[in-house]
């Protein structure tokens, strides 16, 4: 599979870093096949500003002031969606089908069935025929499944090299070719393709990339599953579960454009740095109609002020804490002490206590929410009344039921037995009132659980409360019980792990109707309530059905480094598979023991700074004023993670607790005894600790004074 490079214009980016070093050159003069793709790109962005321009042009005039406001909503968000960033591939793939597809010049031989440009987005020429044709598309799935052993009719697959969006190579893969050449023409590449590999490897600066032209078979298997399933994917650092995910997204609203655009799609992550860095991603794609949130704001029906020791916020995300929410609400359903009286007129209807007895049971009985239940039990009441009214010789109609059932007698009647709820002020009875909370949690808790559960020294109301966001979790369940959260059409979770039995619950009232995407990795949990398994976290998201995929092989991580840091699953997830790069590349493993840990750092920042990508130091969470103070001094530019919106900065100070989620190209860890001393347990800090090494996409130096763990140091 040879790798033709060309010779770029002194104004133009060289090819991609990454790209063999052995092909001769070729000009572009010399080269007609570079000369044809690159017209068929610039036709191909013409095409696409054809495209919105005419979207752009076009007059919103719908039947009423109402229809061409929609119209005009329709007509913008499909012109933002075509938008071109002249700076990213338009397409990254080409497919011939038909006869042996190797013509001397390029130009489409006679007898060439059909040829496809596959890339980020459809684009069509003013006839209507494919220049580009969408990733997502069925016909462009042989670019990621074709094989020499099964080329799904595919003569030729190409591949095209790119630098800020000008076309740089290309590499062709004939797949007509005897399965025994599969690593061909010297490339012997993991990944088949030095192409391929030059593109996962590309220096990283600023938000996360998507990885359409790097989607490997496995991968795309979890991209293209059906949306009616919910599928788990577990993750080793550097398989792509994150981007797997997005695209998971972005396949399913081209899919089912309608359907989801109606019902809506979430991706949830674990904090707002996290959301900034995969921001990007689903936009790049044409996707703008999914929404992002972390956990804290979708539970964010009171304001989070407060945090709970681990201890306490373990137990308040405790499943049995649902059964507690459950009882507390329904027991403000009150037996009748006396039978409801009705006057109308000169007449006055009773119902009997026993009878609205029965009528209270119905309805429990149908397992409505409590908030239904409290809507249907007027219109029972008057029912009854009208039933009445019929054996005294009336003739009722609905009119007259409606009237009853908003009758002063019977709504305060109603009122009486079936009182509204506040869910706030619930959970502010349950956590500050000892014997409320006593009589719910019988058999669920014990006295010392109750003990820790309610507030030292309860505030003075509900609306005075420092709710942690483990408070907002139980606020969000009772809410739930009162009135049915909305359910979304399809839900991508990640760092799904880490989230507690009640937040997964939380998480998973908004998709009860719909599918959802679970990404996580059972090493990387670093919370005290972490899930230690994934049946059990699907069956507290309430989608016990799901299935679990593992990822193992890493396109991201470095060989040196994934194997020194799995130095640590046997301590923290011995029952998963160990992960493996598939990069040619070993990257660069630095560890240095100083006696001075800041300057040493300083020193492996500053080196990492002369080399081409994104620089993180990762830092523990207590260390970060003195490694500010360091940076400033020094004079060094950067900026810190959690503090600032810039994702854009060639030097990222981190938080260890912020750093899960992101990559960097180099990564200079401080102190990693620190890191792990800072967590409630050494399981728990060796598992952050595996997340602060597995960050790295080319080089990670380790800084440290104190010993390292054991696990590392043999």
């Amino acid at each position: 599979m040879p790798t033709h490079e060309a010779t770029q214009p002194p104004d133009t980016a060289a090819a991609p870093a990454g790209l063999p070093s052995d092909p001769t050159p070729i000009h572009e003069s010399a080269d007609p096949a570079l000369a044809a793709e690159r017209r068929h790109l610039a036709e191909s962005r013409s095409a696409l500003r054809q495209m919105r321009e005419r979207t752009e042009s076009l007059e919103a005039q719908g039947g009423n002031a109402v229809s061409t406001e929609y119209l005009k909503a329709t007509l913008y968000h499909r012109a933002k969606a075509l938008a071109d960033d002249p700076n990213t591939p338009l397409f990254f793939g080409r497919l011939d089908y038909g006869v042996d597809a190797r013509p001397v010049d390029e130009e489409p031989t006679a007898g060439l069935a059909e040829r496809f440009y596959i890339g980020r987005r459809h684009v069509s020429d003013e006839d209507g025929d494919p220049m580009v044709v969408d990733w997502r598309a069925s016909v462009s799935r042989p670019f990621y499944r074709a094989t020499r052993r099964d080329p799904l009719g595919v003569e030729l697959r190409r591949r095209f090299g790119f630098a800020h969006g000008s076309l740089t190579a290309y590499e062709d893969e004939h797949l007509t070719d005897p399965p025994a050449t599969d690593v061909a023409d010297g490339v012997g590449t993991a990944l088949g393709s030095r192409i391929l590999e030059a593109e996962i490897e590309r220096p990283r600066v600023g938000p996360m990339r998507d990885i359409v032209a790097t989607i490997q078979p496995e991968q795309d298997d979890i991209v293209r599953a059906d949306l009616s399933g919910t599928v788990c994917v577990q993750g080793a650092p550097g398989t792509g579960k994150t981007a797997v995910g997005l695209h998971r997204a972005a396949f399913l609203l081209y899919a089912h454009r309608d359907q989801l655009r109606r019902q809506g799609v979430l991706v949830v992550g674990p904090n707002d740095s996290f959301l900034r860095y995969i921001g990007d991603v689903l936009p790049a794609l044409g996707e703008i109609d999914a929404r992002q949130s972390t956990l804290a704001e979708l539970v964010g029906r009171t304001k989070i002020r407060g945090t709970d020791p681990p201890h306490i916020a373990t137990l308040k995300g405790d499943a049995r804490m649902a059964e507690i929410l459950r009882r507390a609400v329904w027991s403000h359903v009150k037996e009748p002490s006396e039978g409801l009286v009705v006057p109308r007129g000169a007449r006055r209807f009773r119902v009997p206590a026993y009878e609205v007895s029965e009528i209270l049971a119905g309805i429990r009985a149908r397992g409505v929410r409590y908030g239904a239940g409290r809507a249907i039990l007027p219109q029972r009441l008057a029912h009854a009344i009208l039933l009445r009214m019929e054996a005294d010789g009336d003739s009722p109609d609905d009119r007259v039921q409606a009237s009853v059932a908003r009758s002063r007698p019977v709504k305060a009647y109603a009122d009486e037995l079936w009182p509204a709820v506040d869910p706030a002020k619930l959970v502010f009875r349950l956590l500050s009132e000892p014997e409320f909370l006593a009589e719910h949690a019988d058999g669920q808790l014990d006295v010392a659980e109750q003990v820790l559960l309610r507030w030292p020294t309860p505030p003075r109301s509900a609306g005075s409360a420092r709710w942690s966001l483990a408070d907002a979790v139980l606020v969000d369940e009772a809410a739930d019980l009162i009135e049915r959260t909305p359910s979304l059409g399809h839900v991508v979770l990640d760092e799904a792990q880490d989230l507690s039995p009640m937040q997964l619950r939380a998480v998973g009232r908004r998709c009860s109707t719909g599918s959802a995407t679970v990404l996580g990795d059972l090493a990387q949990a670093t919370t005290p309530w972490a899930t230690r398994d994934w049946t059990d976290a699907l069956t507290h998201l309430g989608k016990s059905g799901a299935h679990v995929e593992e990822l193992t092989k890493g396109f991201r991580v470095p060989a040196s480094v994934i194997e020194f840091a799995a130095r640590l699953l046997p301590h923290i997830a011995p029952t998963l598979a160990p992960p493996s790069s598939v990069r040619r590349t070993s990257g660069d493993l630095v560890i240095n023991q100083a006696a001075k840990v800041l300057p040493a750092a300083l020193d492996g920042v500053r080196t990492a700074l002369d080399r081409p990508g994104s620089v993180g130091l990762v830092v523990p969470d207590a260390r970060i004023r003195a490694v500010r103070s360091a940076l400033d001094a020094a004079g060094i530019s950067y900026a810190v993670l959690g503090d600032t919106d810039d994702v854009d900065a060639h030097l990222d100070v981190v938080p260890a607790s912020l750093v899960k989620g992101l990559e960097f190209d180099h990564v200079v860890v401080l102190e990693p005894a620190a890191i792990v001393a800072a967590e409630h347990d050494e399981v728990t800090g060796l598992r952050r600790l595996y997340v602060c090494l597995t960050r790295a996409v080319t080089s990670l130096q380790i800084v440290h004074a104190e010993p390292l763990p054991a696990p590392l140091s043999g």
